[in-house]
């Protein structure tokens, strides 16, 4: 068996305080994601999304944020494929996000919807023409006898729509509303940074009240 028990790093590159981060998650959340984006780590774009389902085993995988903006953060996924199931069955779920290189991760806790049917429409036909016949090419998550059967719906699909596929009925996005943020920034000797953000319940509040406070590594 391989050891890797002593694998270890130290975090040095940053620090992340009370003082200067945001009272509002989403405008940490696009700082962080804005400096990956400029520091370009590989897929900075790119999150785990971990569902449940009826048996009580979590599950995860990873997909691409498409979009964020108060109402949430975004991602587009075929609605009959394992993830979809369990969300039509337990619509909590949570996000996260991991820049190894600048030592960061966000995680992101909430109920998940499914967006309008306007909107997974303007971004299916914003999507290349082979990624659209794709959608329609793969049963995502059914038992398929070989690869053969996606190249061979690929070139079905594919003379059939030609150059306008239409969305599938079973494809679109999903909007996960966050009730709990957590930013962790990696620090020396294991005294990370972490703060969570937390919506209020507080009654009759016409905009969301975070609640901002910092928990042990």
């Amino acid at each position: 068996m391989t050891n890797i028990a002593h694998l270890r790093k130290s975090y040095e590159r940053a620090e992340l305080n009370e003082d200067a981060s945001h009272a509002d998650p989403l405008k940490q959340f696009e700082q962080w994601l804005k400096e990956a984006v400029s520091a370009e780590v590989p897929e900075p774009n790119a999150m785990t999304v971990a569902t449940v389902g009826s048996n009580l085993r979590p599950s995860t995988r990873v997909v691409l944020i498409k979009g964020y903006d108060e109402r949430g953060i975004v991602w587009y996924t075929n609605y009959e494929s394992r993830k979809g199931q369990e969300l039509a069955g337990n619509p909590y779920a949570a996000l996260q996000f991991h820049w190894v290189e600048l030592e960061r991760v966000v995680r992101i806790e909430g109920v998940v919807e499914k967006v309008s049917n306007e909107e997974s429409d303007d971004y299916f036909h914003s999507r290349p023409l082979d990624s659209r016949i794709g959608a329609w090419a793969s049963p995502q998550s059914q038992v398929i006898s070989g690869r053969g059967v996606l190249v061979a719906n690929a070139a079905r699909y594919g003379a059939q729509f030609l150059l306008n596929p239409p969305r599938p009925p079973y494809w679109g996005g999903y909007r996960l509303q966050p009730d709990t943020w957590q930013f962790w920034q990696g620090r020396k000797s294991r005294l990370h940074d972490r703060l969570r953000y937390r919506l209020s319940s507080t009654p009759g509040a016409d905009e969301a009240i975070w609640i901002r406070e910092r928990l042990a590594p």
